[in-house]
């Protein structure tokens, strides 16, 4: 099922959650998490793009990397 971002009037399909803490003043961005939570917030490409943190506050971006896949040719030895 598709999740919606949670930003006030955006209708764009969620890809990223975001979560927080607000006593270590730390903001986590995370793989769209299975289930909807009450206590975070899902967001699009263009909100998790353009997320910033207020001054003073840390961002841990833990989103799983992709490995790029290269259309280059194989080396051989020579």
């Amino acid at each position: 099922m598709r999740r919606q971002c949670s930003r006030s009037g955006c209708a764009e399909e969620a890809i990223t959650t975001l979560s927080y803490q607000y006593a270590r003043s730390l903001v986590w961005l995370d793989d769209l998490s299975g289930e909807r939570d009450p206590h975070s917030y899902d967001l699009c490409q263009r909100h998790t793009v353009r997320l910033s943190v207020p001054n003073g506050w840390r961002l841990e971006d833990r989103r799983a990397r992709r490995q790029l896949a290269y259309a280059a040719s194989p080396r051989l030895a020579g």
